[in-house]
């Protein structure tokens, strides 16, 4: 019975000593001198150390960060992951391969079908994507930004679908978005919004188990009325923050 105490006792000890270097390793990512002041000014609305810790984020993780646009996360994930991870990137991701990537201290991250078949059709408001096979397997973590809304739902299958292919069994899918107020028509105001209920049948429907949610990003002050870029909205919207593993 001791031996067995003491082993429980020194497992416990453990947690709070390995939570502590994530939050040590994605503390000093934030304050590298690198980032531009215009990410930094996104820190306090974003709350990437929470996000990354709901996800379950581990410095020696294989992650898969999906259209990482201009690299707000990437230039936090690349450095927590440098020594004993990976991190890759995939969709939309050419415009990192020619800038951020060849910036020192990138150098391990690796672009994955950066000429992705995203493209938006003539007439539509959202842009689509086929099924994609991205070569790459037995991922642990893959990650997406304020994504899913641009889609429309052959392109949001796809994207899901990716991430699935990508995970090894129990690996995690987390996913960030503006919320769009539950089983509202489509309107000119809300497209660039999502109904969390949908995008868990959504991802679901991929093969996907949800797993929880978080409201980090909850935000009271955010009506649900109007479009994310307008001015007495945007920087504030309420974003659903889902965790989802794949059996």
């Amino acid at each position: 019975m001791r031996t067995f105490l003491l082993a429980a006792a020194a497992l416990v000890a453990a947690v709070p000593a390995f939570a502590a270097d994530i939050d040590d390793k994605v503390t000093a990512a934030l304050a590298d001198e690198s980032r531009p002041e215009a990410h930094r000014e996104r820190d306090r609305n974003r709350k990437p150390l929470e996000t990354l810790n709901f996800f379950g984020l581990k410095d020696d993780m294989r992650v898969l960060e999906l259209i990482p646009g201009g690299g707000w996360y990437t230039r936090v994930l690349a450095p927590v992951l440098a020594d004993n991870g990976k991190l890759y990137v995939a969709l939309g991701a050419g415009r990192l391969k020619d800038g951020l990537l060849t910036e020192p201290g990138f150098e391990g991250v690796t672009v994955i079908d950066d000429e992705a078949n995203m493209r938006r059709e003539s007439g539509s408001r959202y842009y689509t994507m086929d099924s994609v096979a991205l070569d790459v397997e037995d991922i642990d973590m893959v990650l997406t930004f304020r994504n899913v809304h641009n889609f429309d739902a052959t392109g949001r299958a796809g994207m899901h679908g990716a991430a699935f292919d990508a995970l090894k069994s129990g690996g995690v899918y987390g996913v960030v978005d503006h919320t769009k107020r539950h089983m509202e028509s489509e309107t000119p105001e809300n497209r660039r919004r999502v109904d969390p209920v949908q995008a868990i049948k959504e991802i679901e429907a991929a093969g996907f188990e949800f797993v929880d949610y978080s409201t980090l990003h909850y935000r009271a002050d955010d009506e649900l009325e109007y479009e994310v870029g307008r001015k007495s909205v945007t920087g504030n919207t309420d974003r659903f923050t889902l965790l989802f593993r794949k059996p």
